[in-house]
């Protein structure tokens, strides 16, 4: 099953997403990219995921415009309808869906409460791809 996760930067939500799902199912083909990739996935985004012992510390933002040749089972948008516009995938998808979290990268203040947000997103994140997994398991 091929799945691609979407979002603006692709530095947060997408990348850790991308490594949830890479853990619960090691033979996924999952990729994740953004309409305006960062330079390089959030440190933030990376510690949090290292805390549940998943490391994305080597992915690289991708820009969505690479994966639209491919074909894909799922496309998934990760962003926050009311904050920012998600990106639309005009590649071949037999399914679209929408799964939006709060931006971590907007989180303020020390580091410490910043890693609150993260968690926070990082957990909903975890939780909503498991329950997508559950759900999509019939098809494997």
């Amino acid at each position: 099953m091929k799945i691609l996760i979407l979002c603006t930067g692709n530095s947060c939500r997408s990348q850790m997403a991308e490594g949830i799902l890479r853990s619960i199912d090691p033979d996924l083909q999952v990729f994740s990219a953004g309409t305006k990739p960062a330079e390089r996935v959030n440190p933030l985004a990376i510690k949090a995921m290292d805390e549940i012992g998943i490391d994305i510390s080597w992915h690289k933002p991708e820009l969505v415009d690479d994966y639209i040749n491919m074909d894909f089972d799922y496309v998934i948008t990760v962003c926050d309808n009311a904050k920012e516009t998600c990106p639309v995938f005009v590649g071949k998808v037999k399914n679209r869906l929408h799964i939006g979290f709060d931006d971590p990268a907007e989180a303020t203040g020390t580091e410490e409460e910043q890693m609150f947000v993260y968690r926070r997103v990082r957990d909903e994140i975890r939780g909503a791809f498991t329950n997508f997994y559950q759900s999509i398991t019939d098809e494997l």
